[in-house]
């Protein structure tokens, strides 16, 4: 698969790596290619030869799949120059730092409206770089979308990790509110991994509200 990404920044050198290593042939866009093109040595010095740099329009025409990792208040703006018809990756968090809230209360589900031809899923952003550098195997990514879902899942096990589906792209605020609250949690000291009950016992639970 071709991949283009729209920044060259940590998030988007850690999963285009891991692309790369899984077979995929990569472009890293960047409105400074100079930093492109170090992002993409750094990648294939790591052991992937498929992976070149170019300029964001460059990489969006490039990408079949086109990963947008910028910061979250340019999202909107950069999946602009994404062409009609391709699945863009929305992984960015709007954090509002201050208090671990939302800065905007939807930003997936805005790029879709602002650019109602390409198929906006919402991946990855419930984890840093530094996870999808070195993804732990079975790792549950959760995808919201209501086209492009099958071949970001399968992008998903092309690193080791689970899809887990979470509904249609209304549901993509919910999977952003998430990430604010674990990060706000972990910042404070807790761990989000003693939230949630196991599989077996989250089956056979009574769902709250229900009797």
């Amino acid at each position: 698969m071709r991949i283009g990404t729209l920044g060259n920044g940590l998030m988007a050198e850690a999963l285009a790596g891991q692309w790369v290593k899984a077979g995929h042939e990569v472009m890293i866009g960047g409105r400074d290619r100079d930093r492109a093109v170090e992002a993409a040595k750094r990648i294939a010095a790591a052991g992937g030869s498929r992976v070149e740099a170019g300029s964001l329009v460059e990489a969006a025409e490039y990408g079949e799949v086109v990963l947008l990792a910028v910061p979250a208040e340019a999202a909107v703006e950069v999946a602009g120059v994404v062409p009609a018809g391709r699945t863009v990756i929305d992984c960015t968090n709007a954090l509002d730092h201050r208090d671990f809230t939302l800065a905007h209360p939807a930003t997936a589900e805005a790029i879709s409206r602002t650019f109602p031809d390409v198929h906006v899923v919402k991946a990855f952003n419930l984890a840093a770089d530094a996870v999808w550098r070195n993804p732990p195997a079975g790792l549950g990514v959760p995808i919201c979308g209501d086209d492009g879902v099958d071949v970001v899942a399968e992008l998903v096990r092309d690193i080791g990790c689970v899809p887990v589906a979470a509904g249609g792209l209304v549901r993509a605020k919910l999977l952003e509110a998430t990430a604010a609250l674990a990060i706000g949690i972990w910042v404070g000291g807790g761990d989000v991994r003693g939230m949630f009950p196991s599989l077996g016992d989250a089956f056979g639970a009574v769902l709250p509200g229900e009797s």
